[in-house]
């Protein structure tokens, strides 16, 4: 470092300070350098190491896997066949995929978003096939097509941002209303004839991620009693509205009363046949709020905090409840007790959605582009779980027993090769 006059004191201090600064920067830097060096090469590491476990895991046909071109956002039965069903992709696709063959026989195109939601309503008879498919979507609008012959028809405008839930109200044979919930917090309802907004209807702080109609007010005999809709948004609390069953009217029921049973986002709502509300939530958890204690929980299926649930289902004839979400699990409980009873491992991203179909056919779609099939009967699940603990305890299929019958052992070879060796 250059020598300077002693006499002139703060400025030797000035000089030497500097230097020393200079290098407590270029070390302190160094050091960050390194850590965040670390930190990337860990962050790659995990980044590989979670690769490779489901490149390993994507092999496994579990729930016999329908693979399709992108991810699987949303699903929903077709109406009028058993066998088949509709999902919602993130490519902005909608499909009916037919289930035995898992062929794709109708494809619904246009949304250059990702699909959310989709439904299909009924006019008419119970009988009469659905005429209209509707999707939400990432661009804020509601598509949708001929049924049939997949054409695009009318588009709906007036969310401000994602369009996240769905549901059609059919007031008479020939009449059908949409509501809609989006990430705007705004729930919107739709005259589909002429594709105006009858009402939009705000309350929530946050958006909104599901919407359900409370089977105690519809479908209804008297034209008196209006309709419930539940929705649930990214904050905890759920909010109700009645709805003029002539569709004359829409608000907010006890606005200062939300129902508060979850620490944040909840992301699924499901009735059951008792008219009970189970919900999923982002917390970890899934909840059964019973009607008759005010909506307070009464059973709560726990997956972890850092486990989210994307949805629930109930199958009322097995009295099973299914469980779908994050970890890429599908969990069996008892409806009755709240315990695990059995748990499907198959898919290998998050899961989004799960439907029940007759004959206690479970269906479940996710991230990872595939669609997969399970029982719920009490001798198949049963069996599965038999099965999965014999994993566990090293146990050997017979096939596998059978396979290796002719095969020698690595002793058996050595003690062969020496034999061949000695002639």
């Amino acid at each position: 470092m250059p020598e300077r006059p002693i006499a002139k004191g703060r400025k030797v201090y000035w000089i030497l300070l500097i230097p020393g600064l200079y290098l407590v920067q270029i070390q302190l830097s160094s050091r960050t350098g390194s850590d965040e060096n670390q930190q990337e090469t860990h962050r790659a590491s995990q980044s590989l190491t979670e690769t490779t476990r489901k490149a390993a895991k994507s092999k496994n046909t579990n729930g016999s896997p329908i693979h399709l071109p992108s991810k699987i956002l949303a699903v929903v039965g077709d109406p009028n066949n058993a066998d088949a069903l509709y999902i919602a992709e993130s490519a902005g696709t909608a499909r009916r995929v037919v289930l035995e063959t898992g062929e794709s026989s109708h494809v619904y195109r246009g949304p250059a978003a990702p699909l959310t939601s989709l439904v299909l309503p009924r006019t008419g008879s119970i009988n009469t096939a659905p005429q209209t498919l509707y999707a939400g979507s990432w661009d804020k609008t509601i598509w949708s097509w001929c049924v049939s012959t997949c054409t695009p028809g009318r588009r709906f405008h007036g969310h401000t941002d994602f369009v996240k839930s769905l549901l059609s109200l059919c007031i008479d044979k020939n009449t059908t209303f949409l509501i809609s919930g989006g990430s705007d917090a705004c729930i919107i309802i739709w005259n589909v004839e002429t594709g105006s907004k009858l009402f939009t209807l705000q309350g929530h702080a946050r958006g909104i991620l599901d919407l359900a109609i409370d089977p105690a007010s519809y479908p209804q005999e008297s034209s008196d009693v209006p309709i419930t809709v539940f929705s649930a948004s990214s904050s905890p609390e759920i909010r109700r509205w009645s709805i003029a069953s002539d569709l004359s009217a829409a608000a907010e029921i006890h606005p200062d009363k939300p129902i508060l049973q979850h620490n944040t986002s909840i992301n699924a709502l499901y009735f059951d046949t008792d008219l009970d509300l189970w919900t999923a939530s982002m917390d970890g958890t899934a909840k059964c709020l019973s009607r008759q204690r005010g909506w307070e929980a009464d059973t709560i299926l726990a997956h972890g905090e850092v486990n989210y649930v994307r949805d629930v289902l109930v199958d009322e004839f097995g009295g099973w409840v299914v469980t779908v979400g994050r970890d890429e699990e599908v969990r069996v409980w008892e409806k009755a007790t709240g315990l695990l009873w059995h748990t499907y491992t198959g898919h290998y991203e998050e899961v989004t959605g799960c439907l029940l179909l007759p004959g206690q056919r479970l269906v479940t779609v996710g991230i990872d582009r595939t669609i997969r099939q399970w029982s719920l009967k009490g001798g198949d699940i049963e069996k599965a779980r038999k099965e999965k603990e014999d994993e566990r305890n090293g146990v050997i299929k017979d096939e596998e027993v059978a396979g290796r019958k002719g095969r020698l052992t690595e002793e058996e070879e050595r003690e062969l090769a020496e034999l061949m060796d000695d002639d």
